[in-house]
């Protein structure tokens, strides 16, 4: 066989192999390609309520890690099937609104936010007053969305049960005192799809979520001091065997499991 031959040959065989590959995983990846910062997010399966909290960020060599693992809590029932910068999956629970699960897949890294006036992070950071709230109702207009209910007037805003003033509204909640916003089901796009989904502070080390991810006061300032929008962080979320299955495809951070 000539050289030319060899050569078409291996090509045909790279051809057939691109062509077995699971559709939709490489160009997956490129949706959060240009993530210079990722947290992630890992849990021992689908039914785990804690996990641990990893921060990385992404150089000329990949991606390394920043720190220790931190512990953090999970929704009450675990983990599903988000709705992110991933195409949506069904090989697993996928989340529905009211379910008690936090959702799992790669998810875009919103606004910061909190009861002070400001706070020490690279994330745009909106103060929450007592008019603000998320919308959880499904057939709302602002669905998934945090509105001030005294400027914003639509059908069924009343029926919010998500103040982001928890310590005014909840007897002195302080769990949203600091914490993010994780783009899941962005602009409730897919109604009954899970909304509100935030990484804020645990009511107490072990207690599980609604659906959020909770961690400790001191963990979370680390990780909003580090957070820098200008570098397009994202969130990771998955249960361990997922991890492994994807890690490549996905091209996340090589770890332990």
């Amino acid at each position: 066989m000539s050289i030319r031959q060899i050569a078409t040959f291996l090509l045909l065989l790279t051809l057939a192999a691109c062509a077995h590959k699971p559709k939709g995983y490489a160009d997956e990846a490129m949706r959060w390609s240009n993530a210079q910062q990722l947290v992630l997010v890992t849990s021992a399966d689908w039914n785990a309520t804690n996990g641990e909290l990893r921060r990385f960020e992404r150089g000329d060599n990949g991606w390394t890690q920043v720190g220790d693992a931190m512990p953090i809590t999970l929704g009450r029932t675990g983990t599903a099937w988000g709705i992110g910068l991933n195409a949506p999956r069904n090989d697993g629970p996928v989340k529905r609104e009211g379910d008690g699960k936090s959702p799992a897949g790669v998810f875009a890294i919103g606004p910061a936010f909190g009861y002070a006036a400001s706070a020490r992070t690279g994330l745009d950071y909106k103060a929450m007053g007592t008019n603000d709230w998320c919308i959880d109702v499904p057939e709302s207009a602002y669905y998934n969305r945090i509105v001030d209910r005294s400027v914003v007037k639509a059908p069924g805003l009343d029926k919010s049960s998500e103040p982001m003033r928890r310590d005014l509204h909840a007897d002195g909640d302080q769990r949203y005192r600091e914490g993010f916003v994780i783009e899941h089901n962005a602009d409730g796009a897919v109604r009954q799809g899970g909304s509100c989904i935030f990484a804020h502070l645990w009511k107490a080390p072990g207690e599980t979520t609604s659906g959020c991810t909770a961690m400790a006061p001191a963990s979370m300032e680390d990780l909003l001091a580090w957070l820098d929008a200008r570098r397009h962080p994202v969130f990771v979320q998955l249960p361990k065997a997922e991890y492994a299955r994807l890690v490549h495809a996905w091209k996340l951070p090589e770890i332990a499991l």
